[in-house]
């Protein structure tokens, strides 16, 4: 099969998926509106609330509006900025700071769970990725390629992409998920970083803090930054720089990261004399910031510097009255699942506390 086939088949296969009856999943969510025909598509529909995006935070919104009888629409997204429906987590193996999973889970199995408990309550799903909204007037526009959404309340959870650098053995089909990660906080306790040599990568705030939160497990962890001085603030470069099983090698970058299942070691090249040498580490860890979701929103809600919506505080409103966000597409410090499925509960009940206010709730779902 040539490459110029895979669009058009992920296309097909994408087009099967919203065709599949969600609502007979469940007995709970039989009377939902069932795809079964192609009059489906390019279908203009009308709900009180629709959310976009696919992770712990979209899910919990979604849970807590379908209790409500909101009758929520979810676009979860079609492989949205190259991650899979469930977002951050399906790319994560194991997770074994979520709440009631004593053993652990894995990340793909929680986000499964997750969602068919928001299709359980009647909550109805496209797998398709929304390309753009207009919130210029109420009822809101929610438009994907294959369907537009006409929507009195939206909550946004598209989350944020971690930033990965690239280089062999870097990938999915390298040692991301075996050694490799984006998130310390996540996964820096699992076993196979345990009293072993770690490595981040970073000369930011975040590089400084994981170093330290990694020092609670790795035998030694490695800043490699790629400049001669770190832009972290001061107090976190004191912390990383005073800690004894922290060491710093300036001006150098990865080029390449080898081992057998597992990483094993990594090629660090000195940016200034060009010499590689082999750095034995069991871990390694981007950070290097994070990409909010946001792009799609062309503007037309308030955006910090960094791309993140901004929400007043205490609160998921967004600058547009009746747009609400939750997750990490509006949380640039804590990116936990736990605490992306708190705010998306938030969203829900804001969502439904406007919807009572503008006398919406009833008779607004086809």
């Amino acid at each position: 099969m040539t490459g110029n086939c895979w669009p058009k088949l992920l296309n097909t296969f994408k087009k099967a998926c919203n065709l599949i009856p969600v609502a007979t999943l469940t007995t709970a969510a039989a009377n939902s509106p069932k795809f079964s025909s192609m009059d489906d598509i390019h279908k203009t529909l009308k709900t009180s609330v629709c959310i976009i995006g696919s992770g712990p935070a979209a899910h919990t919104a979604a849970i807590y509006a379908a209790r409500a009888e909101l009758k929520p629409i979810l676009f979860e997204g079609w492989m949205a900025n190259d991650i899979a429906p469930g977002g951050q987590l399906t790319t994560t193996t194991d997770v074994e700071n979520f709440p009631g999973f004593p053993e652990g889970i894995g990340g793909g199995e929680l986000m499964e769970k997750c969602r068919a408990q928001s299709v359980r309550f009647g909550t109805q799903i496209y797998t398709e990725t929304v390309t753009k909204v207009d919130f210029s007037k109420s009822p809101f526009k929610v438009v994907s390629d294959d369907r537009t959404v006409l929507a009195d309340a939206v909550i946004l959870a598209t989350g944020a992409v971690a930033k990965r650098l690239e280089f062999p053995g870097s990938g999915n089909n390298g040692f991301w998920n075996k050694g490799i990660s984006a998130c310390a906080v996540c996964d820096g306790a699992a076993p196979i970083f345990r009293n072993k040599p770690l490595a981040v990568i970073g000369g930011g705030d975040s590089a400084m803090e994981e170093a330290n939160f990694l020092t609670k497990y790795g035998s030694k962890v490695y800043i490699i930054h790629r400049r001669d001085g770190f832009r972290a603030s001061k107090i976190m470069q004191n912390r990383a720089l005073s800690n004894p099983k922290i060491e710093v090698i300036w001006n150098s970058t990865v080029v390449e990261a080898y081992g057998e299942k597992l990483l094993g070691g990594l090629k660090v090249k000195n940016v200034v004399t060009g010499e590689v040498s082999d750095l034995n580490v069991s871990g390694l860890f981007f950070a290097i910031g994070h990409k909010p979701a946001t792009e799609f929103l062309d503007k037309q809600l308030e955006l910090d510097s960094d791309g993140y919506v901004v929400t007043k505080p205490g609160t998921t409103l967004t600058s547009v009255r009746g747009v609400f966000a939750a997750g990490d597409v509006q949380d640039k410090k804590y990116r936990q699942a736990i605490t992306a499925a708190g705010s998306g509960c938030m969203a829900a009940l804001d969502a439904e506390h406007y919807l009572q206010e503008i006398g919406a709730q009833e008779g607004k779902s086809d």
